[in-house]
């Protein structure tokens, strides 16, 4: 008899970029599979429904801590799954795992597994170290609440050695529920290597304009190397963010003003990283191990990241990038100068991120432990 699978995530958008390679591999196992999130538009159903998945949806309040609206979230679900009778529950955001995994143990779901792709705002330190009030009120609000959620669960699966032990020591999270799968994977032959570009040299970051990415330091940076090196390119490639540490469009008008950075906003990744360089991520955010830096990992790219949990898991230091301290722009004007002064780097170490990217980060890898976490082989 096929297993019912029950997904269970904070956005629509999200769960299709991200988890449709898994979606894929559990019909192909023979399982019944529904996606829950709150935000289903007609076409997003209808690519879901082309993966052999069907959707639903539940109430989730997206921002903030509301008892009301978060009993509501615990209700809704409780009652979905007692009367789907799911046999595998997966969650894998901070609120679908707090109250996911709760409803699913209320409604006696007989297999229950969370993912926490990063520990995010509430365990990140702030521009100059340290957290604020709210970050540590946050926090401990959040630890409290995983302690419950990971009590409900069989597995958790954590994607970096830090945020295992993070988890294990704050939050309750026993070594025995533990999988530590590492990237979540990127379809290699979707994400292609491209040749080296080296004319003009393009520094990239992809990432939401949150602070916490380092979006501020690469700012500063692009203007020290630009002064030097007046033909350099440098492209910041993502959305605004109404997280806490968003910035917005008046953050970064000077840079734009004066030449140093593009920001064409929230486009397709794929012909930008194409003519990209080296791709740059300066994060401090608590990552699980970003995706971007995978996909341009797969595309053939060096990598200038920081050796922050997560963000180091994607370089090997000298091989096939720099890894540099957060918040430190020297170091990472550093690691630019040293690309744009040896171009031959660009080549040798792309090549070096691909196969990384081929060992560490194939999604049907990771897929695969995924599986077995889900159906109770692991």
């Amino acid at each position: 008899m096929p297993k019912r699978v029950t997904l269970i995530g904070h956005a629509a958008s999200a769960t299709l970029n991200f988890r449709a390679p898994l979606i894929a591999d559990l019909v192909a196992a023979g399982c019944e599979v529904e996606v829950l999130a709150p935000d289903w538009t007609e076409a997003q159903l209808a690519r879901l429904a082309a993966l052999g998945a069907r959707g639903g949806t539940f109430p989730l309040a997206r921002t903030g801590l509301n008892p009301i609206e978060d009993l509501r979230t615990l209700w809704a679900l409780w009652r979905h799954l007692r009367r789907m009778r799911s046999d595998v529950v997966f969650t894998y955001a901070a609120q679908t795992n707090v109250w996911g995994m709760l409803a699913a143990w209320l409604a006696g779901v007989p297999r229950r597994v969370a993912m926490v792709e990063g520990l995010g705002y509430a365990f990140t330190e702030g521009a100059h170290g340290g957290c604020t009030l709210k970050q540590k009120l946050v926090g401990w609000l959040l630890a409290a609440l995983y302690r419950m959620a990971f009590a409900a669960a069989h597995r958790v699966v954590v994607l970096n050695p830090d945020d295992a032990r993070d988890l294990q020591r704050e939050c309750g999270l026993t070594g025995s529920k533990t999988v530590l799968l590492g990237g979540i994977g990127v379809p290699l032959d979707e994400w292609p290597p491209h040749p080296p570009h080296t004319d003009p040299m393009t520094f990239t970051l992809v990432a939401r304009l949150l602070r916490e990415k380092g979006v501020l330091e690469f700012l500063h940076a692009a203007r020290r190397v630009k002064a030097r090196h007046p033909a350099t390119r440098f492209w910041v490639l993502g959305p605004l963010d109404d997280n806490p540490g968003g910035l917005r469009e008046a953050d970064l008008r000077p840079w734009l003003d004066d030449g140093t950075v593009e920001w064409p906003g929230a486009v397709d990744v794929k012909p930008w990283l194409a003519q990209t360089s080296v791709f740059v991520l300066p994060s401090y955010y608590r990552e699980g191990v970003p995706r971007s830096t995978q996909e341009a990992m797969a595309m053939g790219r060096p990598v200038i990241t920081t050796d922050a949990p997560g963000c180091r898991e994607t370089v090997v230091e000298g091989v096939n990038g720099f890894l540099v301290p957060p918040r430190e722009v020297e170091a990472l004007q550093r690691a630019m100068l040293r690309f744009i002064e040896e171009p031959e780097l660009v080549e040798r170490m792309g090549q070096k991120s691909r196969r990384l990217a081929e060992e560490r980060f194939d999604v049907r890898q990771a897929n695969a432990i995924l599986l077995r976490t889900l159906l109770g082989e692991g």
